[in-house]
């Protein structure tokens, strides 16, 4: 059913979180919007340690490093090779010196430094484009979100509604090939409808460009968040949003998207 009760919670959640989201994008200054991808990112990363049962003490070097990214972010416009690479080699120094003292038997040591390398990788990394993207303008924090949850609701809907053909059964089962065209159409309808309301100096074939990118790599993203759940065997990453699932489910497609579109921005 279309209108499960489940689809009724993400609607009631997403009517209560959307008028909030953007009265927090527009209102506050652009480092209330670091604020929240900060925290976001924490509680996203503790999710993926979880979900992988990422010793504690290996857990929090790899939150420390996502804060430091974020507070280095501070003092950069854009992405500066030498402070991303700083930060880059001590948190990798200072989650391997953990594992180091932390268990004296070398076994398995990647194994066990892998969760938290990859989660810092995966979550901070790719979130904090998002930041830069804020500094250009709060428009286009709105028109990302807005072309990728526009994205997820048409390939659900579709994929729900005429998909039979799988995408890629042995990560997504439930996934359709009809569905990740919507993803793509939604993208499109969405880019060529928020950019025509707050982007209206971008040229209309631009904003299809951006919206066929964006509804492309949020089908990348979401599975990419499968393969890591259906790994470590679990169906969601969290229980921590009604109806949504956890934090990394909700934020999957726009972790791909918000570099993508950082990268656009700089084209353009």
């Amino acid at each position: 059913m279309l209108f499960s009760q489940e689809n009724l919670k993400r609607i009631i959640v997403a009517v209560i979180a959307l008028p909030i989201f953007y009265l927090y994008i527009t209102k506050l200054p652009p480092v209330f919007f670091l604020v929240l991808l900060t925290l976001v990112s924490a509680l996203a990363q503790i999710e993926f340690h979880a979900m992988y049962k990422t010793d504690r003490w290996l857990s929090f070097t790899g939150i420390i490093s996502g804060i430091l990214l974020f507070v280095s972010s501070l003092f950069n416009d854009g992405y500066s090779i030498f402070a991303t690479g700083m930060i880059f080699i001590f948190s990798f120094m200072l989650m391997s010196s953990t594992r180091l003292f932390l268990v004296k038997n070398p076994s398995s040591s990647l194994r066990d430094i892998s969760p938290a390398v990859t989660g810092f990788l995966y979550i901070p990394n790719l979130l904090v484009t998002q930041w830069y993207l804020r500094l250009q303008g709060h428009e286009w924090i709105l028109f990302l979100y807005g072309c990728v949850w526009t994205s997820d609701s048409l390939a659900y809907y579709i994929g729900k509604g005429i998909g039979k053909r799988k995408l890629y059964k042995e990560v997504s089962p439930n996934k359709t090939v009809a569905g990740a065209f919507g993803s793509v159409i939604g993208g499109i309808l969405s880019a060529l409808l928020l950019g025509g309301l707050m982007l209206t100096d971008i040229a209309i074939p631009a904003l299809i460009a951006m919206g066929s990118a964006i509804g492309s790599v949020t089908i990348v993203g979401d599975l990419v968040e499968s393969m890591f759940k259906r790994d470590a065997g679990v169906k969601d990453s969290g229980s921590f949003i009604p109806g949504h699932g956890g934090i990394l489910d909700k934020i999957d497609g726009v972790l791909f998207a918000g570099p993508v579109l950082y990268w656009i921005t700089l084209i353009l």
